[in-house]
């Protein structure tokens, strides 16, 4: 996943207000990781037709070093 998908999806939890609670649901279910994987590819047929942050929030789901990028990039924005 591109780092540009990625961070406009952090901008875009960011702009919602939903960062912090983000950043806490990703770190808390870090050890569920596995199990969201599988979930992303069960209901990856449905998601297809998703684009921007939501196809991202779901490729994210599917790849441990993908979710640890999504971490990066909303600490980032938590920065900025």
């Amino acid at each position: 996943m591109s780092d540009e998908r990625l961070g406009a999806l952090a901008t875009e939890l960011r702009r919602r207000g939903l960062d912090a609670p983000a950043l806490l649901l990703l770190h808390a279910h870090r050890p569920l990781r596995p199990m969201l994987g599988q979930l992303a590819v069960f209901i990856s047929p449905v998601s297809r037709s998703l684009r921007g942050p939501g196809r991202a929030l779901l490729d994210s789901l599917g790849d441990d070093q993908r979710y640890d990028e999504l971490i990066h990039a909303l600490e980032a924005e938590e920065g900025r």
